[in-house]
Parts: structure tokens; sequence; C-alpha cells
């Protein structure tokens, strides 16, 4: 070793190594940077193809059972298997007119020709149909132009509208009041309920009379082999023509897939649809673990830079927290579930909400358990950060605090700790940036596939803390099973994956802002 040293210091000069080093560093960075970007890149590329309009082909091929079949098609994807192209082809033929996907080899498709008079028909169930349309059904006419598309799907609502009010005004009360009826066990003749079952039996009647007149308005659509069937227009989202869009018009067509991407719910086992509900489960998780690891890490802080003693009980504090943030995030979200849930909400639940047991309330799986379980998580990363921040406050700021007889917690009150604050900012933009990644705790303590009711809503007490939510990173862990045997999953799942970085990305902005303002104020002002 010693040889070798002598060796390069008869080679290079200091600057000549301080330049060396230099140049190796860069080097590294940026090769840091390329994967980075690289990354980002494909997440976007494979993400984007959820929202861009693909064209539309008449293909004749051979299906997996050897037989001859011919569809309207979309080509999802294209990749190499083996030493043959694959494609992912999303079509509709005469057995699934709503859309089959499929991986079918290039020597399986004799045929694609573009067709630009067939369109992509969106259901509000997330299904797609992709067929030529010929015509509308309305009670009044046998065949309506599709332009009138738009107006009729409005009549069309209207008659739906009705039908809503009529289950709402009427015949929810009429069942609630037979449910009571049933509990109070009067009988079957009572006058009371005989005036209940005739009421219920003229609202039910109007009833099937409007939507015997819903099911009338429907858009007629023939496949590539002419097979036609109707499609109701209430089950109609959107009918689009990429084969007759310029360039522009479809980036028009996908930033507005972008906009229902992020204001609906999934559908389809979450293969389409929106993200509304994960990306809102995911930013107020976030935000109710901020609001609880900032002032508990911040303390935890504080006292073992400033009030506890220097000893080798306080050391082994720090040790135990520095060994907290290598401990798997998985045992977490075991401790959470164990000691949470099961021991803190069935405790809470035994007290005061022991008229629903066995039904549990608050010792159930939860947004409130999972933050706090993402709290404890990032415990430790805001401790740490916070610890040296308050490191870092001159000593003689504290010694003119103590001086001008201000006391120990005055001083920590209003002279270290906002000359700390840029510090403990770090610390949360860390917190931030981990909690918001995490997958296996949540999927133990709260975070569910899907869940119908967000956590917040207008019934009180409006923030329902007790309620499982969706997570962005639960959907995107879901999605990768899918993309085996869905590309338009797979796509939704890279969305998802990209939607995911910018909301980090958004977030610890605000945060580097809030600390640039704050390192402004109390170290430069």
């Amino acid at each position: 070793m010693d040889k070798l040293l002598r060796w390069l210091k008869n080679i290079y000069t200091p600057a000549q190594y301080q330049t060396l080093f230099l140049s190796i560093s860069v080097f590294f960075t940026s090769l840091l940077l390329l994967a980075m970007i690289s990354i980002v890149l494909l997440i976007f590329a494979r993400g984007g193809g959820y929202f861009w309009p693909e064209t539309i082909y008449k293909g004749t091929f051979t299906s997996t059972e050897g037989r001859s079949q011919i569809a309207y098609a979309q080509s999802q994807s294209r990749f190499e298997q083996g030493n043959e192209d694959v494609r992912w082809l999303l079509y509709s033929h005469r057995r699934n007119p709503y859309g089959t996907q499929a991986l079918v080899e290039e020597s399986r498709i004799d045929e694609l020709t573009a067709a630009p008079k067939v369109a992509r028909i969106s259901l509000t169930d997330g299904r797609v149909v992709l067929g030529k349309p010929i015509g509308i059904v309305t009670p009044e006419k046998a065949n309506v132009s599709v332009v009138r598309l738009t107006t009729l799907q409005q009549q069309a609502a209207g008659v739906q509208a009705s039908i809503q009010q009529i289950k709402d005004d009427h015949l929810a009360g009429i069942h609630k009041a037979l449910s009571e009826l049933d509990r109070r066990k009067v009988s079957p003749k009572a006058p009371a309920r005989q005036r209940l079952i005739n009421e219920f039996n003229k609202w039910q009647e109007r009833l099937e009379t409007f939507e015997q007149l819903r099911d009338k308005y429907v858009l007629a659509v023939t496949l590539a082999d002419g097979y036609g069937f109707n499609i109701p227009l209430n089950d109609i989202n959107a009918v689009i023509y990429p084969g007759q869009l310029n360039y522009w018009q479809k980036v028009g067509v996908a930033f507005s897939e972008v906009w229902t991407f992020l204001s609906e719910a999934p559908k389809q086992a979450n293969t389409a649809g929106g993200v509304f509900p994960a990306l809102f489960g995911t930013v107020l998780m976030v935000f109710i673990m901020t609001l609880i690891v900032t002032p508990f890490g911040v303390l935890a802080a504080v006292y073992l830079n400033e009030y506890a003693p220097n000893n080798g009980f306080t050391t082994a504090i720090r040790i135990s927290v520095s060994n907290m943030a290598g401990v798997p995030s998985i045992v977490y979200g075991v401790f959470g579930l164990g000691f949470f849930i099961y021991g803190v909400g069935g405790s809470i639940d035994e007290l005061f909400f022991a008229d629903t047991l066995p039904a549990p309330t608050m010792g159930t799986p939860g947004v409130f358990w999972a933050s706090l379980t993402m709290a404890i998580l990032t415990l430790p990363v805001v401790i740490v950060a916070t610890e040296e921040g308050l490191r870092n406050v001159p000593q003689g700021l504290k010694a003119g605090s103590y001086a001008l007889g201000a006391t120990k917690a005055e001083t920590v009150m209003h002279t270290i700790l906002p000359m700390a604050s840029p510090g403990i900012m770090t610390g949360v933009i860390l917190a931030i940036a981990r909690a918001a990644g995490e997958v296996a705790p949540l999927m133990l303590v709260g975070a569910v596939k899907f869940a119908p009711n967000l956590p917040f809503d207008g019934d009180f007490p409006f923030l329902h803390l007790d309620r499982q939510f969706m997570h962005l990173g639960v959907l995107i862990y879901d999605g990768a099973f899918h993309s085996q045997t869905d590309a338009k999953g797979a796509s939704m799942m890279f969305a998802a994956c990209l939607l995911l970085l910018l909301v980090v990305f958004v977030l610890n902005i605000l945060a580097v802002l809030l600390r640039a303002r704050l390192r402004k104020r109390f170290q430069k002002g």
C-alpha cells in the first residue's frame, strides 16, 4: 500500500489529484442524473399512453383458438418476445363487443387497415367499445344522426334524474317507514302498512315508466363483421374518432383524459377510470402524518439537545433513534396493526362504542391509524434533522438571550427554535418523501385496493378518521399485477407512478419554499 501511495505521488501533483477527484465526482453525478431522467422519461412515455387516443384499425388475425377473427382494434403496445414481435391489441368482436385484450404475435395478424370512421366509445363503467355508430334510437324516432348525441344524452340524463328523484324523495322514505313497522312487529294487514304499500306501488309504477322511457335512448353500433347492437345513452361517457383527429386535437383529448384521470374513481378493478380517491387519500394521510410527527419530533430533539444530560442513557436514546430509522417498514405496519388498531382502538371501542360491539368502530384499520403508524416510521428522520439544526444555532445567541434575563424555555421558544426552523423543515421534507411512497405498512393499517367512501365528506363530523382509504402506492402495487394481463392497466399504473412523483415533488417544493423563507427571516434578518 505504501509503495502504491508513493507511486501515485510521483505521478500526480496535489492540484492534479484535486482535478481528478472532481472529474470522477462529476462523472458519477452525471450518471446518476442521467439514470433519474431516464426513469422519469420511461414512466412518462408509458403513462402517457393511457391518455393518448390511439388509431383504430380494422384487422384480421388468427385468435388463440385458431379461428379467423375480424375486429376493430387498437394497438396498445408493441414489443419483442423471443424472436418475434408481439402486440397488445384491444379489440371489439361479436362475442365480446365491450372490448377484449390479448397478446397477438405479428405472424397471426393478416391485416391492419386504418378505420377513420370507427369510434372509440368509452362507457361510464370503464369499458370500451370499438365500433361504427350508425344512428341514435329515441322514443320518437328510430334513426337520428349521431351529431345530436350530446343533446339526446342530456334528455336521457333528465329522465335518469327523475328516476333518482323518485328513489330518493319517495321510495327511500317508504322503505324506512316499512322497516320501522317491521321493527315494531306491526301486523301485515294494519292500515298504516297498507297505506305505505299502496304508496310504494304507485311510485314503483311511475319509476318503471321512466325506466322504460330511459331505455329507449340507445346508440346503434356495428362491428367489423357487420354485427350490430345497441348501447344505452346513459352508459356512454365519450365518443371519439381517433382517425379523424389531427395532432393538436389529440393533445386536447389527452388533456381532457388527464382531467378525467384526476377527478374520477377507478373502474374495472383499477384498470380504467381515474385515481382521485387514491390521490385524495395520499395527500390526506401525509398531511395528518405531518401534523402528528412534527411536534413530537421537535420536542424529542429539543429535549435531547437542550435538556438531557450528556450521559450513557442519553447516548442510548440517540442510538435507539438511529436504529429506528433502519427498521424495515413492514415491521412498523405490524406494530401499528397490533398496538394501535387492536390495542388502542380495541380499548376505545370497549370504553366508548360498547353498543356497536362486536362490530369495531376504532379497532379497525383506518386513515388515522395509518397516519399514526407513518408518523412513528418517520419520527427518527425528524428528530435527527431537528437535532442537527439545533446544534447549528450559534452559542453566542443563546448566551445573549440568557444575559438579557430570558429563561431556558424562553430561549428555546424565541431564539433556538426559530433559528433551527430550516433544519426542522428539512426533517419534515424527508418525512413527507418517505411517507408518500410507502406501501407495505399502509396495507396493514388502512390502505385498501378500493374504498367507496372518502374519509372526508359532507356528513358530520366531516372528517372520518376511522374509514379506510385508497393510496397511490397501493394502487400502483395492484396495477403491477394487472400489467401482466392488461396493457391498459399497465399504462394506468405508470400514469399513477408519474402522479405520485408529482405529488411528492409538489409537497417537497412547498416545504423547501417555506424552509427558504424561514432561513431568510431568522438567519439573515
